[in-house]
């Protein structure tokens, strides 16, 4: 779930009330018919009245020569983003037993006009009034420009299946302060309270599809929770959905006044459900400071708005420090934001921000550490989009340092500097769904990267997601959509889109809900040529890539643990010990430390002759600057296997061939700081 704040994208004018809740959220079946025909991909009994698919032919399955799979990713949708927030933020369901009429319906409050409809007129500008009526006319929702009505009913996202799609991420998400200021609502704001529903929902929405096609395991909705049963679901032609969260206090992980709210405790009971819901991969923060973690700031009115819902939420605003790479958080600008700041106390004022400080200072706590390694025990995937640069760069020095590969950007919220490291872990990226012009310029920008590591490319459509979708390129526009066209695949041949008395273009409406994503795919290779699309036809295989290598993943042996250490000097304190073997106790709480000077060194004995191929340091804020990784087999005679005179501090990675050693010596050549050299932890590894 983003803002509508991202490049490519227009921004529409926010007005009074509007504007925070703006802030904070930026933060079927009567009777069957009998019609059935006896290709597979065909319901034995699909409800009547019900949306057309206008998808005729056979659906690709199996593998390509390469034994590969094929099909295209949406890295980042929200299909029951209905239930959250409260359950009426978002209008309409993905599904009811009671058939399409109920499921594409407004909320209550928007009849008979639209005149209460708040957060429409929040997001959408003008007065808010529209025609509320969904099935049958849809006179004027879903809308690419509409971002309070349902654009996931399951008979769009079977056309999108139908069209080439076979990954879909279905991320559970809501925000508890977004629930608690909205006028409407009918349930509770507890966010694991909406992430438990939105899970269940998505097994009943397999369970709904399934009895379209005569029982338990015949639909094309699959719901998969290894990599393995995702790789078969794809081979048989099938959808294969995965369950991921966005929330901003995962576990109840808030901070109030720098203060966590939550325990190791608590992060360790709630990772363990998410993954008994089949939880795949999650974001740690989503635009509010928490407890683990820094967010990535919004910009403008918008920033300072969403700045003002920081404050109501954690008693503090953001701070930004100079950043110290090329790396930076969104610039929050000092634009004012009158209506969210009348909701701040008397004498509160959101502070001004300097222009070359746009990093933000908090980064990946403590507590944001340990859910990373929590994650990581687990096999699942972590979501670095939203993340402050500051916690990102410590997530991708955490699984650099144990090589892990599970590391997702799914819509275009990441520093683009960091692609080639995300890539180089093995990770996965995929781009918002922008207009065609801007989404084939960025995914043109990182093709060679792409090329280089033979990797495929995915979309994060962010749908129900209060972002916005691309608008109609216009009906004269240049090598528009022409339908009817055929699937990228050549097996499928695929019209306008009808439910009830609509009939969607993409090249007149845009975006409008998720049966349009083909339509969006041919406008790019139409726009764009076949490079684009076909990176994106790999898609598929990369993901099932990254998540089979992140359940594969065995950490590896630390072969320094507990390994007998000297120094060339220790600093001496009356109360805590920073002698050298706290650097090898397995505790990132201890740390050594050597006298404030230049040229000191921390050696490990092995203990006998191990192959030394990977060397990590975790740094405490005394770092060095310049030093070696030396080995030696008798501790007398050294040879320098690894150097760098640009440390940076943080958790260091020293890879090298892999060589005979019985010691390993950390030689510090230049400090960072005006201090000596200090280490948490020293990690050494075959490999």
């Amino acid at each position: 779930m983003t803002s509508s704040g991202r490049p490519y994208r227009r921004r529409k004018n926010l007005t009074v009330v509007s504007l925070l809740l703006l802030v904070l959220s930026i933060a079927l079946g009567p009777t069957p018919s009998a019609a059935a025909g006896t290709d597979w991909w065909e319901p034995t009994a699909r409800p009547a009245p019900d949306s057309r698919i206008n998808v005729t032919g056979e659906p690709f399955t199996g593998t390509n020569a390469e034994g590969e799979v094929r099909g295209f990713v949406d890295a980042h949708d929200h299909i029951f983003s209905n239930e959250a927030f409260g359950g009426r933020l978002i209008c309409g369901k993905p599904f009811s037993e009671q058939g399409v009429a109920d499921a594409l319906k407004d909320c209550p409050e928007h009849y008979p006009d639209g005149s209460l409809a708040i957060f429409d007129f929040i997001t959408n500008g003008g007065d808010g009034k529209h025609d509320p009526n969904g099935w049958p006319t849809f006179k004027d929702w879903p809308a690419h420009d509409s971002l309070t009505h349902q654009q996931n009913y399951y008979a769009w996202i079977e056309r999108a299946w139908r069209g080439g799609q076979r990954v879909l991420v279905n991320d559970l998400v809501t925000n508890g302060v977004i629930c608690s200021v909205y006028f409407f609502k009918d349930r509770s704001c507890d966010e694991m309270t909406s992430i438990r529903l939105q899970a269940r929902l998505t097994y009943d929405m397999q369970a709904y599809v399934d009895e379209m096609y005569g029982g338990p395991g015949k639909g094309w909705f699959r719901v998969v929770t290894d990599s393995a049963q995702a790789r078969e679901v794809i081979e048989q032609g099938k959808l294969a959905v995965v369950m991921g969260v966005e929330t901003s206090e995962p576990f109840g992980c808030k901070q109030v006044l720098d203060i966590a709210q939550c325990s190791k405790a608590d992060i360790d009971k709630g990772l363990d459900e998410l993954h008994a819901l089949g939880v795949r991969s999650m974001f740690l923060c989503h635009k509010f400071d928490n407890a683990l973690c820094g967010v990535r700031f919004d910009s403008g009115t918008l920033g300072t708005a969403i700045n003002v819902g920081q404050f109501l939420s954690t008693g503090t605003y953001w701070k930004t420090e100079t950043c110290k790479g090329p790396q930076h958080d969104n610039p929050i600008g000092n634009a004012a934001a009158p209506a969210a700041e009348k909701k701040l106390p008397a004498g509160e004022e959101v502070p001004s921000y300097s222009a070359d400080a746009q990093c933000n200072v908090r980064g990946l706590t403590d507590l944001g550490e340990y859910a990373v390694r929590g994650m990581m025990k687990r096999g699942m995937m972590l979501e670095i989009d939203h993340m402050s640069v500051k916690a990102t760069g410590r997530v991708l020095d955490i699984f650099e340092a144990e090589s892990y590969p599970g590391v997702l950007s799914s819509h275009s919220w990441m520093d683009m500097d960091w692609t080639e490291r995300v890539y180089g872990l093995g990770g996965f990226i995929a781009q918002y769904m922008h207009g065609s012009e801007g989404f084939i310029a960025e995914a043109k920008r990182t093709e060679a990267l792409r090329d280089k590591y033979g990797v495929g490319y995915g979309y994060g459509t962010d749908m129900n997601g209060v972002g916005g979708w691309p608008g109609p390129r216009g009906a004269d526009a240049p090598n528009k959509v022409t339908y009817p066209f055929k699937s990228v695949d050549g097996g499928s041949v695929i019209d306008r889109q009808t439910t009830g008395e609509r009939t969607w273009d993409l090249n007149t409406d845009g975006a409008a809900h998720y049966g349009l994503v083909p339509d969006w795919i041919e406008d790019i290779r139409r726009v764009g040529g076949q490079d684009t699309v076909d990176d994106l036809f790999r898609g598929a295989e990369s993901y099932l890539d990254t998540w089979a290598a992140s359940e594969n993943h065995e950490a590896g042996v630390n072969l320094a643990a507990g390994s007998a250490a000297s120094a060339s000097s220790s600093e001496w304190s009356l109360f805590t010990s920073y002698k050298p073997h706290r650097a090898v106790d397995g505790d990132r709480g201890t740390r050594w430390a050597s006298d404030w000077s230049d040229d000191q060194w921390l050696q490990v004995d092995l203990g006998s002759a191990r192959t030394v191929g990977r060397v990590t340091l975790d740094w405490e804020r005394a770092y060095a600057k310049s030093y070696r990784i030396e080995l030696s087999g008798d501790g007398t005679t050294w040879r320098t296997a690894w150097s760098t005179t640009a440390g940076d501090g943080g958790l260091d990675t020293a890879r090298f061939a892999g060589t005979p050693a019985r010691y390993v010596r950390v030689h510090g050549l230049e400090r960072g700081t005006d201090w000596g050299y200090s280490l948490h932890e020293v990690g050494v590894h075959s490999r």
